[in-house]
């Protein structure tokens, strides 16, 4: 293997371990805030992740803006065109979906679709570039790829979550809310005898239900991580082989296109759907 950073060849193990490791920033149990020295503290800054997922987002909307302050109907550019097309694309999606009725889905769903498509999009730059530059600098760690992070995954699925909530409460009130986790799958019975069991087929459609609601962020966050993960996993086995490796990373970086946007479309869908079924009345 090659150096790095000047300090002697490195082997397999320690070549992975440092490209998936982030650039970390934390408070130490004296008190001071330090550099890569988190392990086991909950409230690690991965200061990489949060520079690439914001510098992303912000790209989004300056591109976007950038051609809905210059529209035009008489001559559109190439970019005008591919921003309608994706556009059109997510209204139609939310249009088949979404059966409530809310002004904030659609650029919702814009949003996720294309803030989380750019942060795979990352994943297709060679593992050594960045890093490599970041490395001339002073700086040891440089994770390009927000969507390899689970703590940025996880981040927007918790925020998808409290949106669903919001939802259900908003349109069916509280005591719906609460009467969609105890009165649902198995309806306790209203009279009779079977009234002795309906304090336990509650307590049992609580805990049922509590589990599928969580079920939803953790399912969101850990699929588009696991995805991803393992695309940049392979992409660094393949950087171990060096010159020899531009013919596979091409070949895979053609393939990984389908991921990333598939990974993307597939979040912004399911956030749409849970939305959806958070409004729907019955």
């Amino acid at each position: 293997m090659a150096s790095e950073g000047g300090h002697g060849p490195v082997t397999s193990g320690e070549y992975i371990a440092h490209h998936l490791q982030n650039l970390q920033y934390c408070k130490s149990d004296s008190g001071e805030w330090v550099w890569n020295q988190c392990a086991g503290n909950p409230m690690t800054i991965n200061v990489d992740s949060m520079f690439w997922s914001v510098l992303l987002g912000l790209v989004f909307v300056f591109l976007f803006r950038l051609v809905a302050k210059k529209t035009s109907t008489d001559k559109p550019g190439k970019w005008q065109a591919a921003v309608e097309i994706i556009v059109e694309f997510v209204d139609t999606s939310v249009k088949d979906t979404f059966k409530g009725k809310s002004s904030l889905i659609a650029p919702l769903g814009l949003t996720i679709f294309v803030w989380v498509f750019l942060m795979n999009l990352m994943d297709l730059i060679p593992v050594d570039a960045i890093p490599g530059l970041a490395g001339l600098i002073g700086i040891p760690y440089m994770k390009i790829v927000p969507s390899t992070d689970v703590n940025v995954t996880f981040g927007m699925s918790i925020a998808v979550f409290f949106l669903i909530i919001f939802y259900t409460i908003k349109n069916k009130g509280i005591t719906g809310f609460i009467g969609e986790l105890t009165m649902h799958p198995i309806a306790p019975p209203s009279k009779g005898l079977g009234l002795i069991a309906a304090p336990f087929i509650i307590a049992f459609n609580f805990i049922l239900e509590s589990v599928a609601l969580l079920a939803k962020p953790i399912s969101l966050s850990l699929r588009l991580f696991g995805n991803m993960f393992a695309g940049e996993l392979i992409f660094i086995l393949i950087a171990m082989l060096g010159l020899y490796q531009l013919p596979l990373h091409f070949g895979w970086a053609a393939f990984h296109v389908l991921i990333v946007t598939l990974q993307a479309f597939i979040f912004m869908m399911l956030t749409i759907v849970y939305l959806s079924l958070a409004s729907e009345s019955h």
